[in-house]
């Protein structure tokens, strides 16, 4: 196996908690449009909408945002009132202010792979909000680059691991997406780690691949020896 000189870190649910702020903000999303119609899948018809914004406002709070307006707006054929959008604003703006809460062992992975590895971060989302979380978690100086990216994508990756790492066959991606991180890190030519997140979005699910590059960790405490692993 080749010696993996070069960590790729995903951000959210890999490094702090994110989704849990959007159940909470799906659950508000549920309680005020229950009094004005009698849909019985609020959820579901959200996360669609989500998911088919996604290719117009990517990933993250404002799309999530929009998502939410776009769905009160359907589900009520338009009657819903100028206080509830109102409200639904108010609880867009809240996932931009929610505190960081970074994962168990991440200070003390980072801190001791740091000396042995070049860090960088590898992140899709809003700039704004993506920059305001990595400054908030009090991580950055950890990393020698930091990507935000509209999406990840076997692309994605071979650009950024050319540009910044000796090559994606001595890059690690790490993350709790299969969808995002670990199947199209391994594509591009990388070796993946992923972390499983329990509330990880159903959109960034898919089969755990079969590969000699990839592993499976319980938390970020054990990626030193994953790393030993896969340089074997």
């Amino acid at each position: 196996m080749p010696r993996i000189t070069t960590i790729a870190f995903d951000a959210d649910d890999t490094l702090w908690q994110n989704e849990q702020f959007f159940r909470i903000t799906e659950d508000r999303f549920v309680a005020l449009l229950a009094g004005y119609t009698d849909a019985p899948d609020l959820r579901q018809r959200l996360i669609a909408s989500v998911t088919r914004n996604l290719d117009f406002y990517g990933f993250g709070s404002k799309g999530f945002a929009l998502s939410m307006i776009e769905t009160a707006l359907e589900v009520t054929e338009h009657r819903v009132p100028a206080s509830v959008i109102a409200e639904l604003l108010a609880a867009g703006r809240e996932l931009l202010t929610y505190p960081i809460e970074t994962l168990p062992h991440v200070d003390a992975a980072l801190a001791a792979l740091e000396p042995d590895y070049r860090l960088i971060l590898v992140t899709k989302g809003d700039v704004f909000d993506q920059e305001r979380k990595l400054a908030a978690s009090g991580l950055a100086d950890y990393f020698a680059a930091v990507e935000i990216v509209s999406d990840k994508s076997p692309a994605t990756y071979a650009r950024i691991f050319e540009r910044h790492t000796g090559g994606a066959a001595h890059t690690a991606m790490v993350g709790n997406s299969l969808r995002s991180d670990i199947i199209p890190g391994l594509d591009a030519g990388a070796a993946a780690i992923y972390v499983p997140h329990e509330l990880t979005w159903a959109w960034e699910q898919a089969e755990e691949p079969a590969h000699p590059r990839y592993a499976r960790i319980a938390h970020l405490g054990e990626l030193p020896a994953a790393l030993q692993q896969l340089s074997a």
